[in-house]
């Protein structure tokens, strides 16, 4: 059986680090809220919402191919919730982005991470 574990952190990163988190939160926020608009509300799969709106999100939100993904991914789990508890999604706030293990790098031997971010592009 696959064991999943969640990591929650405290980060403590240099201001510049600081401002890339805090711009990758914005952008995927922006991707989420996005995606939550253009997606028919009763679409819920995760697979559906991305392959109508994965490329979109990547060229306009400036995100990584991963973080797209993952931004539809939270827009269909948020969706299948605010569904069983006859609610409707509202908006996504900038306070969190989703992660897996080829976006984030914990590294145990000095207890640093990598996290994969926004990238502005200037020909948007």
């Amino acid at each position: 059986m696959k064991q999943v574990l969640t990591l929650v952190c405290q980060l403590q990163p240099i201001p510049e680090a600081a401002q890339k988190i805090e711009s990758t939160l914005i952008a995927f926020a922006d991707a989420c809220n996005y995606a939550n608009q253009q997606v028919k509300p009763t679409i819920t799969s995760k697979t559906t919402i991305q392959n109508m709106v994965y490329q979109t999100l990547r060229e306009n939100f400036g995100l990584s191919a991963n973080l797209a993904v993952r931004a539809c991914a939270r827009v269909g789990a948020n969706r299948k919730t605010a569904k069983k508890e006859k609610k409707p999604v509202k908006v996504f706030k900038p306070t969190s982005a989703d992660y897996d293990a080829r976006i984030f790098t914990f590294r145990e031997k000095d207890w640093s991470v990598s996290l994969t971010h926004y990238q502005y592009r200037d020909d948007y």
